[in-house]
């Protein structure tokens, strides 16, 4: 077993995948794309030289390869403040001035995110009021998402998260159980567009009032996090607010002197300069 890959492997890789794909890991965090290719090294039983040659002769293997990179471990409601700061301050404070408002989920992952959006707005009445777009680089977890369906077991956690959030229901009221998974209700997509797209290479595309990108830069470099903030302000109506993280930060990112903190602990900003 491969337990360690040096610098030159790393850049075979990444520089293969940016020519045979066009996705550029360049300025992935070292250590986390490291650990994620030693990963799927394991996993496939892979010795670097074999990894490439997959890479370069199978044109399906990069979907499978992205969906291994990726890391797609996360909980409806994470964070419950966060969600009761949405709920209400951030939303609120979007009604003052736009009674239709727009949202993206940047690095949506497999859903949990846009499906912990929905079930707010709806208990708040503003379903209707609000137009989503979820993205994401890896087209496996995209159709995940838009499947809403999660297993069982991980419902546990998902429903304590709710109840910190202070919720009006129980998230039993949102879904019903088949086979061992929870299927959520269709309708509660009725108002989100998944796509598929990259932040490091992808367009700004819209103008958004909210924009959620939650634990997806702390595995980008100093360089990619530069650039993805800045496609986030070209992407924010003035005003407009940003969510990362709890564990990011935008502190030495060029563009922070054009948002203000609007709270510290749950790292929410507010774009003030264009």
């Amino acid at each position: 077993m491969i337990t360690d890959l040096d610098i030159a492997d790393l850049k075979k890789v990444t520089e293969l995948i940016l020519q045979q794909h066009g996705y550029d890991f360049r300025d992935y965090a070292l250590s986390s794309f490291k650990r994620r290719v030693l990963r799927i090294l394991e996993l496939g039983g892979l010795t670097i030289d074999s990894l490439l040659k997959k890479i370069a002769d199978q044109p399906g293997y990069i979907n499978e390869f992205l969906d291994e990179l990726t890391v797609n471990v996360t909980e409806m409601f994470r964070d419950p403040g966060f969600w009761r700061l949405l709920r209400e301050e951030i939303i609120p404070g979007i009604l003052l001035n736009n009674k239709q408002f727009k949202i993206w989920h940047a690095g949506c992952s497999s859903g949990e995110e846009v499906i912990s959006m929905n079930i707010m707005l709806k208990e708040m009445g503003l379903q209707d009021n609000v137009s989503i777009i979820a993205t994401d680089i890896d087209t496996a977890i995209l159709d995940k998402a838009r499947a809403a369906t999660y297993g069982i077991k991980n419902m546990e956690v998902n429903e304590k998260n709710y109840i910190r959030f202070q919720g009006k229901h129980s998230l039993k009221n949102y879904y019903r159980e088949e086979n061992g998974k929870a299927v959520f209700n269709s309708e509660l997509l009725r108002n989100v567009s998944f796509r598929k797209h990259d932040l490091v290479v992808g367009e700004a595309f819209n103008k958004f009032d909210l924009i959620l990108c939650r634990n997806v830069m702390i595995y980008f470099n100093q360089t990619l996090q530069n650039q993805v903030l800045k496609k986030f302000h070209g992407s924010l109506f003035k005003y407009g607010y940003l969510a990362i993280g709890t564990k990011e930060s935008l502190i030495w990112c060029e563009y922070v002197n054009r948002f203000i903190v609007v709270n510290q602990e749950e790292k929410v900003y507010k774009k003030i300069k264009d």
